[in-house]
């Protein structure tokens, strides 16, 4: 897990090794029951049960089923980012190692599609409480198109405009799809198209 999914975005200092193995367990509740039964069964009591922890003391790691969730959604997003670094895609291309990194991520989500939208739907649900939570999701987003553009240099600000419209593409997709109004083969057309944004804003001299 990477350190951005291990701090919600908050000032909270460093969790002790104890601390944090409860929080792993809290987090693996969650997911378990998201997994049987999505959103709705994901409550608060079953999760300290599962995770052997006082509801009070997940209150305080976690204020919100909203905010469990979303720090769900961060943990999934970091074991994604290790796995794709582990094995990076191999298109010719920015935009063809971009599409291969999201539709290998989009598909992770589709093997556990009542996970995908317990956690598509605490984003969606999400106030400016959770936005720390919020924030780090998207950071890791971004940080997982990064790591598959391969870039020699630093992302001009063009390209980081291209890589946001990617993310929001992608969140927009995934909740198509998840609500049966979109194929996964239109999703794979869907985000091959927006991630030609990143070819086009290329410097010509560091085109791929």
């Amino acid at each position: 897990m990477t350190a951005d999914a291990k701090n919600s975005g908050t000032t909270h200092p460093p969790l002790t090794e104890r601390q944090e193995a409860r929080r792993r367990r809290i987090l693996h509740a969650s997911a378990q029951l998201a997994s049987k039964g999505g959103f709705d069964a994901v409550q608060m009591r079953e999760v300290a049960e599962s995770s052997g922890v006082a509801l009070g003391t997940l209150y305080r790691y976690f204020p919100s089923k909203v905010h469990l969730l979303v720090a769900t959604m961060q943990d999934q997003l970091g074991h994604m980012h290790t796995t794709i670094r582990k094995r990076p895609p191999a298109g010719d291309t920015a935009a063809e190692r971009v599409a291969e990194t999201l539709m290998r991520a989009f598909r992770a989500l589709q093997r556990e599609p009542h996970l995908a939208d317990a956690m598509v739907r605490a984003l969606t649900f999400a106030d400016r409480s959770v936005s720390p939570e919020v924030d780090t999701v998207s950071r890791l987003t971004t940080a997982i198109i990064l790591d598959a553009m391969g870039l020699e240099d630093a992302a001009t600000p063009e390209q980081l405009s291209a890589v946001r419209v990617i993310e929001h593409t992608w969140h927009s997709a995934l909740i198509t799809w998840l609500s049966g109004r979109a194929s996964i083969a239109q999703v794979k057309i869907d985000i091959a198209t927006v991630c030609r944004l990143i070819d086009l804003t290329s410097p010509p001299d560091k085109a791929p």
